[in-house]
């Protein structure tokens, strides 16, 4: 019996390591994608550096817009260009419209039932549907504008309170973002009125944004799986607490909801919230309900506060790009009304800035990452069954090739001829919220959440910063690494709108 278990101890690693090659030599062939050098077991995995998106860039300047790398059992095929990336968007979608598997999916995803994650099948696009009609149509945004406006008036409001004083916007920003979407799936804020700006509302927002920040859906445990048969570093441990923790959260959110009193007819008539709504329709199925709230609170957050506050930023340092602002906003709205959402079709030059915020700092440097469903070929080169596609879309907006300046902040590129759609008119070099059949369908909520946050924020402001910081935090989002500081001062021409 010893003898075996010896056997077994010295044995196992050479196992691995000949299962591992066969793996990869099968999928090597003379039609494979450029690749840089490789490291036995291990892959490419000295050459990946973080920031990722940085690292993935770098390597494109040497191998190429289309090459391939391996971690461990993983092959990824990573692209930069325009034309790869409509080649694995249009001919091969269908090919890419799958999710890879996880440690982190397994866990936090109601077996995988949060969509933004879920395989390519119809329990995907059931939910999908759902979350569109509910909350994404313009008949959906067009009821649920009056929310944002009113959280808006609330941050604008504790800015009137605080003029002339130094303000912590990230959390503002943050408190607007996550009260909207709360009020939208919930009909509760996060923050009360009375706790925003205050260290109670603070702490509130740190502990939910701690159980629903974007989570890596690849990592070590993936790459190597003998990692997660040994409890490395505890991380799967981790995972079934985070998720015991958030589970706990939503059940309550949807208790809440189901347990409500009888409302009277006037309540009746109001739009409900997200969750009422499914539980009209979705009643058996608690875990397809929090499914869906999961998604809202980790892709529908944090993205839309990151964007307006790297917009405020560039605005602050930029002057003249400010007073351009503030006069479009000054002619088309005036100073009798607070801006509202339906003032936004009539401030394109708004429209730019939000725009050129999203290509100059995509909040998501890297699409999430697609699994191809079969073999397929992109740029000619052959791509087997299970490989994972990673768009650099942060590597395509700072292209020098596609873009002029590209590290310059200049609204007016997206002027005239230049205007596009988020990538859906045939211009793949402008890719903020995806492409494809899985590109994010809450694109036009957020453009609306930033949109309306920058043009209240200049139409009644005076603003100065405090200490710039363009730095970006390591992570799956692109975060400032140091929060937006600075000094307001209240127009007197909009005084009287607060």
């Amino acid at each position: 019996m010893e003898n075996q278990s010896y056997f077994l101890v010295v044995m196992l690693p050479f196992v691995l390591v000949i299962l591992i090659f066969k793996h990869f030599s099968s999928h090597q062939s003379k039609n494979s994608p450029p690749s840089p050098p490789a490291v036995p077991l291990v892959g490419h995995l000295h050459l990946i550096k973080n920031p990722l998106h940085l690292s993935l860039a770098s390597l494109a300047s040497r191998y190429g817009p289309i090459f391939s790398l391996r971690v461990g059992c993983k092959s990824f095929l990573v692209v930069s260009s325009p034309s790869a990336v409509e080649e694995c968007f249009t001919k091969n979608d269908i090919v890419f419209a799958d999710r890879p598997t996880s440690m982190a999916g397994d866990h936090l995803t109601y077996n995988y039932a949060a969509y933004t994650w879920s395989p390519y099948s119809h329990l995907w696009r059931v939910l999908r549907r759902m979350s569109v009609v509910q909350l994404f149509s313009s008949h959906s945004l067009q009821k649920s504008a009056q929310i944002r406006e009113q959280e808006m008036l609330q941050i604008l409001r504790l800015l009137h309170k605080e003029s002339g004083k130094k303000v912590d916007l990230n959390n503002l920003i943050s408190t607007y973002s996550f009260n909207i979407v709360m009020r939208s799936i919930a009909g509760k804020r996060c923050v009360e009125e009375e706790e925003i700006g205050t260290e109670a509302g603070r702490e509130i927002l740190r502990q939910i944004r701690g159980l629903f920040s974007p989570t890596v859906l690849l990592g070590p445990c993936d790459y190597f799986p003998v990692l997660r048969w040994i409890g490395y570093k505890g991380m799967e441990k981790k995972a079934v607490l985070m998720q015991k923790k958030r589970d706990e959260f939503l059940q309550a959110l949807v208790d809440e909801v189901r347990d409500k009193s009888t409302r009277s007819a006037a309540e009746e008539k109001r739009s409900t919230n997200l969750i009422e709504a499914l539980l009209s329709v979705q009643a058996s199925e608690p875990h397809v309900i929090k499914s869906l709230l999961v998604v809202m609170l980790t892709a529908g957050t944090d993205t839309s506060a990151l964007t307006t506050e790297w917009a405020m930023s560039n605005l602050v340092s930029q002057p003249e790009v400010l007073q351009k602002l503030r006069q479009e906003i000054d002619a088309n709205v005036g100073h009798d009304h607070l801006l509202s959402e339906a003032d936004l079709p009539n401030l394109p030059y708004l429209g730019r800035v939000v725009k050129e915020t999203l290509r100059l700092h995509p909040a998501a440097p890297l699409l999430l990452p697609h699994l191809s469903s079969q073999d397929c070929r992109v740029g000619g080169y052959k791509i087997p069954k299970g490989t994972i596609l990673l768009v650099n879309a942060w590597a395509v907006h700072h292209d020098p090739g596609l873009w002029d300046e590209p590290e310059k902040f200049d609204p007016e590129r997206f002027e005239g001829a230049v205007e596009m759609e988020m990538g859906r008119d045939g211009n793949h070099r402008f890719l903020p919220f995806g492409i494809g059949r899985r590109a994010c369908p809450g694109a036009g909520m957020a453009l609306r959440t930033v949109s309306l946050a920058l043009g209240a924020f200049v139409q009644c402001f005076e603003w100065e910063h405090v200490e710039m910081d363009f730095g970006a935090n390591l992570g799956v989002t692109l975060h400032k690494a140091k929060p937006l500081e600075a000094v307001c001062l209240v127009r007197n021409q909009a005084a009287h709108l607060l």
